[in-house]
């Protein structure tokens, strides 16, 4: 490569990161100002974070956002898992086409017609609006990226181990249960929080279907930027990206962990053979 490819590279790439990570670090810094203007620094301080723990309307909206995100997303697994297993292993069968469309759908679809389309149904069934509808809006979102995962999981997985395990006598349901799903475990796993971030994330689609007493943290932090940014909403950001930073991180280790010990197992497997 030549030297100034390999600087243009360079510089693109960093230049890409300081677009992407810049501003997130700037409201990390900025959740610590003693100033009220978040423009202007005003010194070291953590008096927003304590601030925040006086406001009980925030509390509130981030535990339903919390709360509403790990249901949606264990709902979403499970189905996502099961359509993902439908599509691979039950090969063409009659309405495939029309199954497999409907659950990749909400990839494509625009999240104001995704909202708009399950507000009329919530509607025309008279369900009452609230946690429920949301956390069922939020399935319905996040299923689809749930089945993609664990379908190219499922893509790459031998099956030789699954026929052994049957031709030994071991029941169906058991072989998925100890062969299949400890195999297939880390893309499960990598959908759950593909789905709980997304749906901790999500604003138009849960503001369409929500109700009263289900105002969830981004619909919170909307409705008061549209008054000015504080530094208290800095100070919340600050924490949601400290929790999904850790949940990534922890998975990372994990998945490294496990990839360490699967590289053990076939060297002591090529070392007895």
């Amino acid at each position: 490569m030549r030297k100034g490819q390999s600087w243009f590279n360079t510089t693109s790439v960093a230049l890409g990161f300081a677009f992407l990570y810049a501003p997130i670090i700037i409201l990390v810094m900025y959740s610590f100002n003693d100033s009220k203007l978040v423009t202007v620094w005003g010194g070291f301080s953590t008096r927003w974070y304590f601030e925040l723990l006086q406001d009980q309307a925030m509390l509130d909206a981030a535990w339903i956002t919390l709360r509403l995100a790990f249901v949606s997303a264990t709902v979403a697994t499970l189905l996502g898992t099961l359509a993902a297993i439908t599509l691979v292993r039950f090969g063409r069968f009659l309405g495939r086409s029309v199954f497999s469309g409907m659950i990749y759908a909400p990839l494509v679809m625009p999240d104001v017609i995704t909202g708009l389309s399950l507000l009329l149904l919530f509607v025309a069934l008279g369900v009452d609006r609230g946690f429920w509808t949301v956390t069922l809006a939020h399935v319905t979102l996040t299923m689809c990226f749930v089945a993609i995962v664990v379908q190219s999981r499922l893509v790459a997985f031998d099956r030789n181990l699954e026929e052994a395990a049957l031709d030994l006598g071991c029941p169906p349901f058991k072989t998925f249960l100890v062969i299949t799903l400890p195999l297939i475990l880390p893309g499960v796993i990598a959908g759950w929080m593909l789905a709980f971030t997304l749906s901790l994330d999500d604003l138009v689609i849960a503001s369409f279907t929500t109700g009263p007493g289900a105002t969830t943290l981004p619909m919170k932090i909307f409705s008061q930027v549209k008054f000015g940014v504080t530094p208290e909403i800095n100070a919340i950001s600050t924490i949601l990206i400290a929790i999904v930073a850790t949940g990534v991180l922890i998975a990372s280790l994990v998945g490294k962990r496990r990839e360490v010990e699967r590289q053990k197992a076939e060297r002591l497997a090529l070392r007895g053979g």
